[in-house]
C-alpha cells in the first residue's frame, strides 16, 4: 500500500473530516535531504474536522503527528499540515 493511502487511511479514521487532501510532493524534492529514490517521502496535508474545534495550530499538527508517528520514524521525511476546523476557511 502506498504511503498517500495509509496516510488518508490513517487520518479519515481518526478524525472523520469533512475534506481531506493528502499530496506527495516527494518529486518537487529531488536531491534534497530526505530524497529517496520512488518517492513516498514529502507529503502535504489539508484536513478539515470537527476535531479541530478549539484546538490551537501545534495542538492540531501534535494530534496528526501522534496519528502519523509510525510513518514518520518509517521513513516519511516532511509533513507540512494545513488542519482547520469547519468554518475556519481552511480547505481540502
Amino acid at each position: 500500500m502506498r504511503t498517500t493511502d495509509i496516510i488518508t487511511r490513517k487520518l479519515t479514521e481518526a478524525f472523520a473530516p469533512q475534506s481531506l487532501t493528502v499530496e506527495d510532493e516527494s518529486h518537487r524534492h529531488e536531491g534534497h535531504a530526505g530524497h529517496r529514490p520512488g518517492g513516498q517521502t514529502h507529503f502535504r496535508v489539508y484536513i478539515v474536522s470537527d476535531a479541530f474545534k478549539g484546538k490551537t495550530r501545534i495542538q492540531r499538527h501534535r494530534m496528526i503527528n501522534e496519528i502519523l508517528a509510525g510513518e514518520l520514524a518509517a521513513g516519511v521525511h516532511a509533513l507540512a499540515i494545513h488542519a482547520a476546523a469547519p468554518g475556519e476557511g481552511g480547505t481540502a
